[in-house]
């Protein structure tokens, strides 16, 4: 299950996972900021941690065996630093379509809800066993539930958070504020026709 690109619910995500071990992984390393020049997102996930991935071989999106992964298994503080919404695009391009972790930047995990990518919380033991797990077997299947927040894998049953409005979001369909503009465009048309700045201003002085 990938990440949406319009609104509709997002109930559970499943797939095989990727464990990427590290505190206070930024976005400048999910997706340096050379790459942020471009004028779409189109072709962003060539770069996901370009610059790790060339001085660590062993970096897991190198690794043959987490390819086609669907949930990212993270430590705490992911996504610190810039508020660049290429990150969560990257990832969500390269067919991750939910993250797991200790803890992520606010911005982020903003950011990553508003593309259907649900940012799971649990602690640092929860973590380290699923991390494990993957390592170990790359080929087991994981189902997180937006609903519960219960993460299965094998015979492992875990159980993280998501944050309450994006769970309720998520839940309802409305994760997405621009796919529901397009969805009522003609009320935002209506709207905007009576907005003075938009149109011609009157003369006051009439």
């Amino acid at each position: 299950m990938t990440a949406k690109s319009a609104a509709g619910p997002v109930l559970r995500v499943t797939g095989r996972g990727i464990p990427l071990r590290g505190d206070d992984i930024d976005t400048d390393r999910i997706m340096p900021a050379r790459f942020l020049r471009a004028t779409s997102f189109e072709g962003l996930e060539r770069h996901l941690f370009e610059d790790d991935r060339a001085t660590r071989p062993d970096h897991p999106f190198n690794d043959a065996r987490f390819a086609g992964a669907a949930i990212l298994v993270v430590n705490s503080n992911f996504g610190c630093g810039s508020s660049r919404e290429h990150a969560p695009q990257g990832l969500a391009r390269a067919g991750i379509a939910a993250i797991v972790g200790e803890s992520f930047s606010e911005i982020f995990q903003g950011n990553a809800a508003m593309l259907g990518m649900p940012c799971f919380v649990a602690d640092h033991a929860t973590i380290e066993r699923l991390q494990t797990l993957i390592e170990q077997t790359p080929a087991i299947g994981i189902d997180a539930r937006v609903d519960s927040g219960a993460i299965t894998a094998g015979a492992l049953h875990l159980t993280a958070t998501l944050p309450g409005p994006q769970r309720d979001a998520f839940l309802s369909g409305q994760w997405n504020p621009t796919a529901m503009l397009l969805d009522r465009f003609e009320d935002v048309r209506a709207v905007a026709a009576r907005l003075p700045y938009l149109n011609r201003f009157e003369d006051v002085r009439k």
